[in-house]
């Protein structure tokens, strides 16, 4: 199957992945609303949140140019030192766009 991406071709790409989307995040709160949240799910979902981000980093780690694996280690760094997650981001985002105008990429 082909969809035109010209036109209302696109609208119409948005639109379905807008309600997949929707699906997806009102389905996983009904699902987590019939699970009893007890200690030992409460580990897993923890667990889970640690494992889908090494999950998502570690093939642009392996893979990335260099101006990924110096976000990557500029947001780290900055997250190690001062905790907050909004500098570590601007950390990243800067470093990979200085990296990338230093090095090309």
């Amino acid at each position: 199957m082909t969809l035109e991406t010209a036109g209302s071709g696109t609208l119409l790409i948005i639109g379905v992945m807008a309600v997949v989307t929707l699906a997806t995040r009102w389905g996983g709160v009904f699902v987590m609303s019939l699970i009893p949240i007890n200690h030992r799910v409460q580990q897993f979902i923890s667990a889970m949140s640690g494992s889908v981000l090494v999950a998502i980093l570690t093939p642009l780690a392996v893979n990335g140019d260099i101006g990924a694996r110096m976000a990557l280690l500029a947001t780290a760094l900055t997250m190690l030192v001062l905790k907050k997650p909004l500098p570590a981001i601007t950390a990243g985002i800067i470093a990979a766009a200085l990296s990338r105008q230093l090095f090309g990429g």
